[in-house]
């Protein structure tokens, strides 16, 4: 049997955060960091998601105070929105931080 070792075992992804780990939920944070206010509607489209997923993953998000929801009438009709909440867009760059970090430690 070959013998195979670890170039680099002090990688570290730690600092990660689970709760982005998830390519919907990093989906939804990205369109979020880059606007102020996001509807479901236009989430949905944007990300290609059935309502059910989407609404899961933002429950996730509004849960833990990374996203804030505002629910209003327009025209009788209720709209949906959602912005990243300032500590939302805290963890998100410093997740993408970590990410970066790893991603430079990789390629060296």
């Amino acid at each position: 049997m070959k013998d195979v070792s670890i170039k680099n075992p002090a990688i570290n992804i730690g600092g990660l955060n689970k709760l982005f780990n998830h390519r919907t939920r990093m989906g939804i944070m990205a369109l979020l960091m880059v606007n102020e206010w996001v509807e479901f509607v236009e989430l949905r489209k944007a990300l290609k998601l059935t309502d059910g997923s989407l609404a899961s993953h933002l429950k996730a998000l509004v849960k833990e105070h990374q996203v804030q929801v505002e629910k209003k009438f327009v025209d009788d009709k209720p709209k949906t929105s959602y912005r990243a909440t300032p500590a939302g867009r805290k963890a998100f760059e410093a997740h993408l931080a970590e990410l970066e970090a790893f991603i430079k430690r990789i390629d060296n």
